[in-house]
Protein backbone atom coordinates (compact mmCIF):
# COMPACT_ATOMS: atom_id res chain seq x y z
CA UNK A 1 0.00 0.00 0.00
CA UNK A 2 1.23 3.53 -0.85
CA UNK A 3 2.12 6.46 1.78
CA UNK A 4 -0.01 8.93 2.87
CA UNK A 5 0.99 11.92 3.50
CA UNK A 6 -0.10 13.93 6.14
CA UNK A 7 -0.08 17.47 6.67
CA UNK A 8 -1.53 20.81 7.87
CA UNK A 9 -2.95 23.62 7.11
CA UNK A 10 -1.95 27.23 6.29
CA UNK A 11 0.16 25.34 4.10
CA UNK A 12 3.58 26.77 3.33
CA UNK A 13 5.57 26.65 0.25
CA UNK A 14 7.97 24.30 1.63
CA UNK A 15 5.32 21.80 2.33
CA UNK A 16 3.99 22.56 -1.46
CA UNK A 17 7.15 21.58 -2.76
CA UNK A 18 7.51 18.15 -1.11
CA UNK A 19 3.69 16.79 -2.71
CA UNK A 20 3.60 15.25 -5.98
CA UNK A 21 1.18 14.41 -8.53
CA UNK A 22 -0.66 11.07 -7.43
CA UNK A 23 -0.01 11.47 -3.44
CA UNK A 24 -2.06 10.18 -1.10
CA UNK A 25 -2.94 12.98 1.23
CA UNK A 26 -4.34 12.94 4.69
CA UNK A 27 -5.62 17.23 5.14
CA UNK A 28 -6.04 17.87 8.95
CA UNK A 29 -6.94 21.86 9.88
CA UNK A 30 -9.22 24.71 8.64
CA UNK A 31 -9.74 24.79 4.79
CA UNK A 32 -12.61 26.71 3.67
CA UNK A 33 -15.22 25.81 1.22
CA UNK A 34 -16.99 28.00 -1.43
CA UNK A 35 -18.52 27.78 -5.34
CA UNK A 36 -19.14 29.42 -8.03
CA UNK A 37 -21.47 31.89 -6.56
CA UNK A 38 -18.92 32.58 -3.96
CA UNK A 39 -15.79 33.17 -6.25
CA UNK A 40 -17.91 35.37 -8.57
CA UNK A 41 -18.72 37.72 -5.37
CA UNK A 42 -14.83 36.88 -4.21
CA UNK A 43 -13.52 38.24 -7.44
CA UNK A 44 -15.77 41.40 -8.06
CA UNK A 45 -14.40 42.39 -4.36
CA UNK A 46 -10.81 42.08 -5.76
CA UNK A 47 -11.48 43.46 -8.54
CA UNK A 48 -13.31 46.76 -6.49
CA UNK A 49 -10.18 46.40 -3.97
CA UNK A 50 -12.08 45.33 -1.28
CA UNK A 51 -10.88 43.24 1.68
CA UNK A 52 -12.05 39.54 0.67
CA UNK A 53 -14.46 37.79 4.20
CA UNK A 54 -11.79 35.38 4.47
CA UNK A 55 -7.88 35.81 4.32
CA UNK A 56 -6.75 33.21 2.00
CA UNK A 57 -3.31 33.33 2.33
CA UNK A 58 -2.10 30.09 2.51
CA UNK A 59 -5.33 28.49 2.93
CA UNK A 60 -7.34 25.71 0.89
CA UNK A 61 -10.57 25.94 -0.53
CA UNK A 62 -13.11 23.13 -0.84
CA UNK A 63 -15.23 23.14 -4.08
CA UNK A 64 -18.27 21.58 -2.26
CA UNK A 65 -21.82 22.95 -1.01
CA UNK A 66 -22.79 20.85 1.93
CA UNK A 67 -26.14 19.88 2.99
CA UNK A 68 -27.36 20.88 6.05
CA UNK A 69 -26.01 18.65 9.18
CA UNK A 70 -28.80 16.34 11.04
CA UNK A 71 -29.51 16.10 14.36
CA UNK A 72 -25.80 15.15 16.09
CA UNK A 73 -23.62 15.97 13.35
CA UNK A 74 -21.57 18.50 12.36
CA UNK A 75 -22.29 18.37 8.26
CA UNK A 76 -24.41 17.06 5.97
CA UNK A 77 -23.15 15.43 3.21
CA UNK A 78 -20.31 17.36 1.57
CA UNK A 79 -18.59 16.37 -1.15
CA UNK A 80 -16.97 17.56 -4.06
CA UNK A 81 -18.50 19.90 -6.97
CA UNK A 82 -16.63 20.09 -10.32
CA UNK A 83 -13.53 22.34 -9.98
CA UNK A 84 -13.95 23.94 -13.89
CA UNK A 85 -16.65 25.58 -13.08
CA UNK A 86 -14.44 27.69 -10.67
CA UNK A 87 -11.33 28.10 -13.28
CA UNK A 88 -12.79 31.49 -15.06
CA UNK A 89 -11.99 32.85 -10.84
CA UNK A 90 -9.29 30.80 -10.20
CA UNK A 91 -6.22 32.79 -11.23
CA UNK A 92 -7.62 35.92 -9.42
CA UNK A 93 -7.83 33.67 -5.90
CA UNK A 94 -4.57 32.59 -6.47
CA UNK A 95 -2.73 35.48 -6.98
CA UNK A 96 -4.39 38.09 -5.40
CA UNK A 97 -6.12 36.29 -2.43
CA UNK A 98 -3.17 33.89 -1.51
CA UNK A 99 -4.97 30.98 -1.89
CA UNK A 100 -2.56 28.23 -2.22
CA UNK A 101 -4.46 24.43 -2.31
CA UNK A 102 -7.93 23.54 -3.87
CA UNK A 103 -9.83 20.53 -3.53
CA UNK A 104 -12.63 19.13 -5.88
CA UNK A 105 -13.14 16.86 -8.90
CA UNK A 106 -11.99 16.92 -12.51
CA UNK A 107 -9.52 18.91 -14.87
CA UNK A 108 -8.52 22.57 -14.68
CA UNK A 109 -7.82 24.58 -17.63
CA UNK A 110 -4.33 26.04 -18.85
CA UNK A 111 -4.44 29.23 -17.71
CA UNK A 112 -5.50 28.13 -13.66
CA UNK A 113 -1.95 25.04 -14.07
CA UNK A 114 -0.29 28.01 -15.42
CA UNK A 115 -1.11 30.16 -12.33
CA UNK A 116 -0.15 27.23 -10.07
CA UNK A 117 3.05 26.61 -11.27
CA UNK A 118 3.97 30.45 -11.16
CA UNK A 119 2.55 30.71 -7.43
CA UNK A 120 3.32 26.97 -5.82
CA UNK A 121 -0.66 25.76 -5.09
CA UNK A 122 -1.69 22.58 -5.64
CA UNK A 123 -4.69 20.86 -6.60
CA UNK A 124 -5.99 17.93 -4.73
CA UNK A 125 -9.06 15.44 -6.38
CA UNK A 126 -11.28 14.53 -3.75
CA UNK A 127 -13.51 11.53 -3.99
CA UNK A 128 -16.77 11.66 -5.61
CA UNK A 129 -19.51 9.51 -4.65
CA UNK A 130 -18.02 8.94 -1.08
CA UNK A 131 -19.29 12.43 0.31
CA UNK A 132 -20.60 10.97 3.57
CA UNK A 133 -17.48 9.15 4.01
CA UNK A 134 -15.88 13.56 3.72
CA UNK A 135 -17.89 14.37 6.48
CA UNK A 136 -16.73 12.12 8.74
CA UNK A 137 -13.55 13.92 8.59
CA UNK A 138 -14.91 17.31 9.34
CA UNK A 139 -14.64 18.25 12.94
CA UNK A 140 -16.45 22.08 12.91
CA UNK A 141 -18.36 23.66 10.41
CA UNK A 142 -19.10 27.65 10.79
CA UNK A 143 -20.53 29.57 7.95
CA UNK A 144 -18.19 33.08 7.46
CA UNK A 145 -19.16 34.39 4.18
CA UNK A 146 -22.53 34.97 1.78
CA UNK A 147 -24.99 32.76 4.21
CA UNK A 148 -27.78 34.24 1.88
CA UNK A 149 -26.10 31.85 -0.69
CA UNK A 150 -27.30 28.59 1.08
CA UNK A 151 -25.26 25.41 0.32
CA UNK A 152 -23.20 27.59 -1.56
CA UNK A 153 -21.83 29.66 1.20
CA UNK A 154 -18.23 30.04 2.50
CA UNK A 155 -17.83 27.79 5.26
CA UNK A 156 -15.04 27.14 7.42
CA UNK A 157 -14.09 23.62 8.43
CA UNK A 158 -12.24 22.09 10.56
CA UNK A 159 -10.87 18.54 9.46
CA UNK A 160 -8.91 16.01 10.58
CA UNK A 161 -7.37 13.10 8.07
CA UNK A 162 -9.54 14.91 5.00
CA UNK A 163 -8.41 12.28 2.20
CA UNK A 164 -7.74 13.24 -1.19
CA UNK A 165 -5.00 12.95 -3.84
CA UNK A 166 -2.84 15.09 -5.63
CA UNK A 167 -4.22 15.76 -8.85
CA UNK A 168 -1.54 18.92 -9.81
CA UNK A 169 0.97 19.83 -8.22
CA UNK A 170 2.90 22.88 -8.05
CA UNK A 171 5.75 21.94 -10.71
CA UNK A 172 2.02 20.98 -13.49
CA UNK A 173 2.25 17.55 -13.18
CA UNK A 174 -1.37 16.58 -14.07
CA UNK A 175 -3.40 13.18 -13.11
CA UNK A 176 -5.71 13.40 -15.24
CA UNK A 177 -2.68 13.81 -18.25
CA UNK A 178 -0.17 11.30 -16.88
CA UNK A 179 -2.62 8.73 -15.11
CA UNK A 180 -4.44 7.97 -18.54
CA UNK A 181 -1.16 7.68 -20.84
CA UNK A 182 0.60 5.51 -17.96
CA UNK A 183 -2.20 3.49 -18.14
CA UNK A 184 -3.08 2.95 -22.01
CA UNK A 185 -3.70 -1.01 -23.02
CA UNK A 186 -1.17 -0.73 -26.38
CA UNK A 187 -2.94 -2.64 -29.30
Amino acid sequence: MAEVKNITTPLTDEVIETLHCGDMINISGVIYTGRDAAHKIMTEKLDAGEELPVDFHGQIIYYAGPTPAKPGHVIGSCGPTTSGRMDAYTPQMIEEAGLKGMVGKGPRSAEVIESMVKNKVVYFASIGGAAAVIAASVKECDVVAYDDLGPEAVRRLVVEDYPCIVAIDAQGNNIYENGPAEFKIED
